[in-house]
């Protein structure tokens, strides 16, 4: 019998959707990881190469928005509606493998793949809060720290295929084609409920509660850095290897620090929430956002240092850089009227992943222009602006 059918309901459903969310958000930075390759097979321009990853950014805020204010989730079974967007958006990324590398119906299918993972990643954060409610913060961790992890999982199958980049695009749809069938066999949990449209009215909640308003600021800081740093940093740290180690050695150790950054966060995201349920959700994202600060300076002042210094900073970096991701939300819901939690939360998560679009798209035309040191400084004025903003709310909530 498979293992998974031995367990407690709770334990087994979170069990396949952890599975499920892995594998699908396997889809996101596929771009980033073959770049390289199809680099070598065909020249694409610098614009392009960033459109590849932002535009899935893109098409992720528009599939949020669309799905909130149709209000998918609650007229659909979220279970269903997941398996049914992971399997178009693995049909989807299959596409990459007809269509002209780097041309503008790849990034129409990257888009594409943005909007369908909406009804991945968001349904499954909330069919995982339908299990519990005293352990919501490590519920929110667990499910983020699956995205992350399928975030990472690209690099290391790219590794895997050497050359041939159309293996790792292929390996990747079939895990998402995979994870619909496991949202299948997902259950709802006791404590499952639906969730209003998206009420125009949250937008003025969001700015006049100053307490949603500064968890909105250390959420935005947050995203300032963490999909460039995630679209990247195997890019940069090729650039800082390679010189030093050779193509194929240093191609090969950016992929794999990359893949290990990327999961070390998916772990400590994991960690964080089982900490925000004891010592408190704004204390986890002060000491992440601190550290991740810290990491992204100490990895522009090291650029071009010993390999494997840069590749320590970098390995830091990816641990503290997203456990404080789930907190945010979770902060949000505390804040916000049960009836506009669900708005103020969809609206938080499109604004954070539209302003991505900006940082991502840039990226490498700064590093273009200025060199990566220039960019990964910039980066850091992202958790410093959240670290402001989560300090002022720790002193406003302990008043």
């Amino acid at each position: 019998m498979f293992p998974a059918m031995l367990l407690a309901p709770k334990t087994r459903s979170l069990s396949l959707l952890t599975l499920a969310v892995i594998a699908a958000l396997s889809l996101w930075f596929v771009s980033a990881a073959i770049l390289p390759e199809m680099l070598a097979e065909h020249p694409i321009a610098p614009v392009r190469q960033a459109l590849l990853s932002s535009a899935v950014q893109v098409g992720f805020v528009i599939g949020a928005l669309a799905s909130a204010v149709l209000g998918l989730p609650d007229r659909l079974h979220p279970g269903r509606l997941f398996a049914a967007c992971a399997a178009l958006a693995a049909l989807v990324n299959g596409a990459l493998l007809f269509l002209p590398i780097g041309g503008t119906g790849a990034i129409l299918a990257r888009v594409a793949t943005g909007a369908l993972l909406a009804g991945v990643y968001p349904v499954g954060m909330k069919i995982a809060v339908g299990w519990g409610v005293k352990d919501r913060g490590f519920l929110v961790g667990l499910l983020v720290g699956a995205v992350t992890l399928g975030s990472a999982l690209p690099h290391v199958i790219a590794l895997g295929g050497g050359a041939d980049w159309r293996a790792t695009v292929t390996i990747v749809s079939a895990a998402s084609l995979a994870a619909a069938g496991l949202a299948l066999a997902v259950r709802l949990g006791p404590h499952h409920a639906t969730s209003p449209r998206f009420d125009p009215a949250v937008i003025r909640r969001a700015w006049t509660d100053r307490r949603i308003r500064l968890a909105y600021a250390g959420y935005f800081g947050h995203m300032w850095e963490l999909y460039a740093m995630w679209t990247w940093a195997g890019v940069a740290m090729a650039a800082a290897f390679v010189p030093v180690l050779g193509e194929g050695e240093g191609l090969a150790l950016a992929r794999i620090v990359t893949f290990l950054a990327i999961a070390l966060g998916g772990l400590g995201c994991i960690a964080g929430g089982w900490f925000a349920d004891r010592i408190g959700k704004d204390t986890v994202a002060i000491i992440a956002l601190a550290v991740s600060f810290a990491s992204a300076l100490a990895a522009a002042l090291c650029f071009g240092g010993p390999v494997w210094l840069l590749a320590a900073i970098f390995l830091l970096w990816g641990a503290s850089i997203v456990p404080d991701s789930p907190q945010f939300s979770a902060l949000v819901a505390d804040f916000a009227p049960p009836e506009q939690a669900g708005s103020l939360m969809t609206l938080q998560t499109a604004i954070g992943f539209a302003l991505t679009f900006v940082t991502v798209q840039a990226a490498p035309l700064v590093a273009d222009q200025s060199g990566w040191p220039v960019l990964l400084a910039l980066l850091a004025l992202g958790p410093a602006a959240g670290l402001i903003a989560m300090l002022r709310l720790r002193r406003l909530s302990r008043t």
